[in-house]
């Protein structure tokens, strides 16, 4: 094993999605980086943890940054394509998402990573942190330090810093949230304190025995419901056995098993979940055999459809470094939530929600001089999991290509910083958000960019020479903008999409002059983009399709070609502007990517002439 470094200008804790995504981001940044992981791999949810069937920031245009490069990556890595599944509009294998990072990291000769680490202790003088003790394969470090970003799930540095944190239900009456509960409410009924955290989930992953196509399950006579043991005999009721089956479908035929109607979301415990051994010991275990009957339960179902998949390593507890395998249980639970910075600022729901109708979102954060504060930019429609029926959440979805997306959002940069330490930064679901927003802001895209947000915000600060507190927002925003490997965008803007050629100056325009959106958060028509639907980005695996597009009144759309009809959708402007415009049924050639699984056709342009 490789002894770390004794100093470093930054160290980042935390196998989560934002902690690997700071690292980087760091590193090619300029700065020396200590990388500590608990666990033997890399990347958290996206890999990890096995949830690789991401949600959120699908359209085109908030496809940036480190989340655009890492989805761009996998489609050229995954030889059948990502469209296998009807959760997401995109599915990869763990594997596949695991040797990117590593190769990543790998790749920057600044960045240290260590495996199997504890961190035990931390030092500061003042409003500084200066050290963390650390254990690493047994053996004690001190590592000196200029910056600190805890980028772990559950926020597992705060108190070990003594930093301040939130964690489980805010009253309504707190900051207003219209979907928090009221403090009353929160008094009286014994649920918020059983289940003050939403539920985690232990992915486990399966096989199809049969890849013959989608709509068939070799020796069943029905893809409705099936006769499924307790706890789990609601699993199929809304979609069916097949439908609940295939809804984490990734190539090869891999299914994630990660289903939230009575499923293998994990109920039983509260706030003991957030203790750094909770995997490793009685919870951990309990866990994994929820998750394991689920699987069997469907195996059963399906008369060996269904098969256990073991495509993860085992580790001996999630702190060794050494591993066997395999096992179709992920290497870490998929945490939804866990302690919640308290930061320069906080991200409330009401942030989260668009200021008017249509193309519009949430309104923009602003800091004390007055400047644009943004640093990264999300879009998921808010989702909460407990037991019981779904908690009703104030509305911020929109029809759009064909398909419900989420409006989107921004994070600002204060939210990533201490309010009680001048170095300290949150870089995973973490930084400083309310519990009623965290249901939006935990999804695997928005924290990779989170994450490189804080990143290259501590190389910046270290090279200037000033706490992360003191460094000027603009010149971070422009670092994302003009990062020479994952631009990033800092505001979001629905009619330009990563690949326009004028994307990085409509992102400085906008932050120039924000005068320039309306009062409802979009863009004044004079400034507003006229795409070409013929110019979607191109992909692998992509084929034209002629048929024809017939609209159906209500945002979405039926592309028949022959006999066959699908279910048209499309994550570019150009294609969507396209769309709405239609008022009959159109023949056209379109260029996409056929999921069967969806089912839908994803196109993302109009063949040229």
């Amino acid at each position: 094993m490789a002894i770390p470094p004794a100093q470093v200008d930054v160290l980042v804790w935390g196998g989560g999605t934002g902690g690997v995504a700071a690292a980087l981001q760091a590193a090619r940044g300029g700065a020396t980086v200590l990388l500590l992981t608990p666990g033997p791999w890399l990347g958290g949810m996206v890999s990890a943890a096995g949830v690789c069937a991401p949600d959120g920031n699908e359209l085109t245009p908030w496809q940036t940054g480190l989340w655009g490069a890492f989805l761009r990556e996998l489609q050229r890595r995954e030889p059948e394509g990502l469209d296998h599944n009807w959760v997401s509009c995109f599915g990869y294998r763990p594997a596949t998402a695991e040797t990117l990072l590593r190769e990543w990291c790998s790749a920057e000769p600044l960045l240290h990573w260590s495996a199997g680490a504890r961190v035990t202790g931390a030092h500061r003088q003042g409003r500084r942190l200066t050290a963390l003790d650390v254990e690493i394969a047994g053996e004690a470090h001190r590592i000196q330090l200029q910056v600190v970003i805890d980028g772990s799930d559950r926020g597992d540095l705060l108190p070990i810093c003594d930093a301040s944190y939130r964690q489980g239900w805010e009253a309504q009456e707190l900051w207003q949230e219209p979907s928090a509960p009221l403090q009353a409410r929160l008094d009286q009924d014994p649920f918020f304190a059983e289940h003050p955290l939403q539920s985690p989930t232990w992915v486990v992953m399966g096989q199809l025995a049969d890849e013959a196509g989608a709509g068939t399950m070799p020796g069943l006579q029905t893809a409705g419901p099936a006769t499924l043991p307790p706890p789990f005999e609601q699993a199929d009721q809304a979609f069916g056995l097949e439908r609940t089956i295939s809804y984490g479908r990734l190539p090869g035929g891999l299914v994630m098993l990660n289903w939230p109607l009575h499923g293998n979301d994990w109920h039983g415990h509260g706030l003991e979940l957030l203790e750094l051994e909770a995997a490793d010991g009685p919870i951990g275990a309990a866990m994994q055999a929820h998750s394991l009957a689920f699987a069997h339960a469907l195996e059963q179902a399906s008369e060996g459809w269904l098969k256990p998949a073991a495509c993860f390593p085992t580790a001996g507890g999630l702190g060794a470094s050494a591993v066997s395998g395999p096992s179709p249980l992920a290497l870490m639970p998929y945490w939804r939530e866990g302690r919640r910075l308290v930061g320069h600022t906080v991200v409330l729901e009401q942030h989260l929600l668009p200021l008017g109708g249509g193309e519009s979102q949430g309104p923009l954060p602003w800091d004390g001089t007055g400047a644009l504060d943004a640093v990264a930019v999300g879009n998921y429609a808010n989702d909460h999991h407990y037991p019981g029926p779904d908690w009703p959440l104030a509305t911020k979805s929109i029809r759009w290509g064909g398909r419900w997306s989420g409006t989107p959002f921004t994070v600002p940069y204060r939210a990533l910083l201490s309010a009680d330490f001048d170095n300290l930064l949150a870089a995973d679901k973490c930084f400083s958000v309310s519990h009623m927003a965290n249901g939006a802001t935990r999804l695997q895209p928005l924290i990779l960019n989170i994450g490189q947000a804080a990143g290259a915000a501590a190389a910046l600060a270290v090279q200037r020479g000033l706490p992360p507190c003191d460094l000027p927002v603009r010149e971070l925003q422009e670092r994302l903008i003009h990062d020479r490997l994952s631009p990033a965008a800092v505001l979001p803007l629905w009619d330009t999409p990563w690949h326009a050629g004028d994307w990085a100056d409509r992102q400085l325009l906008l932050l120039e002059s924000p005068d320039l959106l309306q009062g409802d958060g979009q863009l004044q028509r004079r400034v507003a983009r006229a795409n070409d639907p013929r110019a979607g980005a191109a992909e692998s695996g992509e084929a034209a399709w002629r048929g024809t597009v017939q609209p159906d009144g209500q945002g979405g759309f039926l592309f028949s070609t022959g006999s066959t009809a699908w279910p048209l959708i499309t994550l570019e402007p150009g294609l969507n502007r396209w769309l709405q415009d239609l008022e009959r049924p159109t023949t056209t050639t379109l260029v996409g990517c056929l999921n069967p699984w969806g089912p839908w056709l994803r196109a993302s342009r109009l063949a040229g002439d």
